[in-house]
């Protein structure tokens, strides 16, 4: 064989398999992160299964507004799925691997579900302004049709982004190394063991994280810049109360959720903002999901009331 064929076919040739270093690779601190991280796994899967069934089982909660709150349960819930067994493991296993497949099978549902929020919490942030803005026609702009094809809209944006992630990356041949630094199969940790080349690949994370950051921001900072126009017109104290109790918990979620997210994903991706940006994903892959069920219970009259009559159906 020639020293040109054999040069193309090293080139070409791909990794069956990746090694993921986890969060960590200090001894010491695997005990406790295993504990830690398991206690937020399963507060994370109680939390968003206790919110989904209190919706589905009280018909006070049956409107527009627990529709969306559902949704995102729902995709905390199945987000969870997705990467912290694999981290879990990373904690006992002295070797963490996962096959190429498995790898953009995960890559795949992380950014459908991380695309998929950002979209069911831009439909919230319609939906309150709607329901501040617009009190007399809320039923009939927000009627079930809508609510549905707002959270249809919502998910197959988020198909089509995890497409186009995904695509892009099994076109690509790693043929270098096969460690993955990182406890997931994320987009930055992947292109940096490429070695062919990943221009396409940073042109569709531009654009498909642009559409994302552009489209929400510009609809959820809209939707509160007219709630806030219509709070500074009500002239009862009660009336700022509501408005502000109605839009509070959004607030909060979204917050954390792009917060994160930018502090993880706002620098090119090098060796060192990889790095940094695995400390800053575990605040939106692990905190955000957890919390998010206790800021939409915690500070909801409706939920409150809705567990109390949970719990008196079960006790009677």
């Amino acid at each position: 064989m020639s020293p040109m064929k054999q040069m193309v076919m090293q080139n070409y040739s791909s990794v069956s398999e990746f090694i993921l270093m986890g969060l960590t690779d200090r001894p010491d601190l695997q005990l406790p992160l295993l504990v830690l991280f398991l206690v937020n796994y399963t507060a994370t899967v109680v939390g968003n299964l206790s919110l989904m069934s209190l919706i589905c089982l009280n018909s006070h909660l049956h409107s527009p507004m627990y529709f969306f709150i559902f949704n995102l349960s729902f995709i905390d819930f199945c987000y969870s799925f997705v990467f912290t067994p694999k981290m879990l493991m990373s904690f006992v296993l002295e070797k963490n691997t996962i096959s190429f497949t498995g790898c953009m099978t995960q890559l795949f549902f992380f950014c459908f579900f991380v695309n998929s929020e950002s979209y069911v919490l831009t439909a919230m942030a319609y939906d309150r302004y709607v329901a501040i803005c617009q009190p007399l026609l809320y039923k009939a702009v927000m009627s079930p049709g809508i609510c549905f094809m707002l959270m249809f809209g919502s998910y197959l944006m988020g198909f089509a982004g995890a497409m186009a992630h995904t695509g892009c990356m099994i076109r690509l041949s790693f043929c270098d190394s096969n460690i993955i630094n990182h406890y997931m199969c994320d987009i930055f940790p992947l292109l940096q063991l490429s070695c062919s080349s990943i221009y396409v690949n940073e042109l569709v994370s531009f654009v498909v994280v642009g559409t994302v950051i552009t489209l929400s921001s510009l609809i959820i900072l809209i939707s509160y810049a007219m709630i806030l126009s219509n709070i500074v017109q009500m002239s009862s104290a009660r009336g700022w109360s509501k408005a502000m109790g109605t839009c509070g918990s959004h607030i909060i979620t979204v917050s954390l959720f792009y917060g994160s997210g930018l502090l993880a994903y706002v620098k090119p991706p090098s060796a060192e903002t990889v790095g940094q940006g695995k400390i800053f994903s575990v605040f939106y892959t692990f905190l955000v999901p957890m919390l998010n069920p206790l800021i939409y219970s915690l500070r909801n009259k409706d939920v409150k009331l809705a567990v109390k009559r949970t719990l008196r159906r079960i006790t009677n």
